[in-house]
């Protein structure tokens, strides 16, 4: 089986894979009820493997996973994308956006290092 291509996080491992990256982190605010969640769900999956080595996916489950992490940062709304630089949020894509939108946003925080 290939390594999951968007890494699964809760509220203990969010620090060590996001904050402490090397790379910017594309970290998917989701909850399995939320039907918008499930429209970004594949465009994430596929921006993972074109971006891969250059950014990090991620995913949290406000619900289940990371109800702390999701206070903290203020995720009102689902799927929330943020992007992670250095620690600190880059960007921040509330709603289902299309791939090309997303895209964009990582090529900005990719061009701006």
């Amino acid at each position: 089986m290939a390594e999951e291509k968007v890494k699964s996080l809760n509220d203990s491992s969010f620090e060590q894979e996001v904050l402490n990256s090397d790379i910017p982190v594309l970290v998917d605010f989701w909850a399995p009820w939320c039907m918008p969640c499930r429209i970004v769900s594949p465009i994430v999956e596929e921006l993972a493997s074109e971006y891969d080595g250059k950014v990090k996916f991620c995913k949290l489950n406000v619900d289940s996973d990371g109800p702390n992490t999701a206070r903290q940062y203020r995720i009102t709304g689902i799927p929330t994308l943020v992007i992670f630089k250095n620690g600190g949020i880059a960007d921040q894509i509330i709603g289902a956006a299309p791939k090309e939108n997303i895209a964009a946003r990582l090529d900005e925080v990719l061009a701006d290092s």
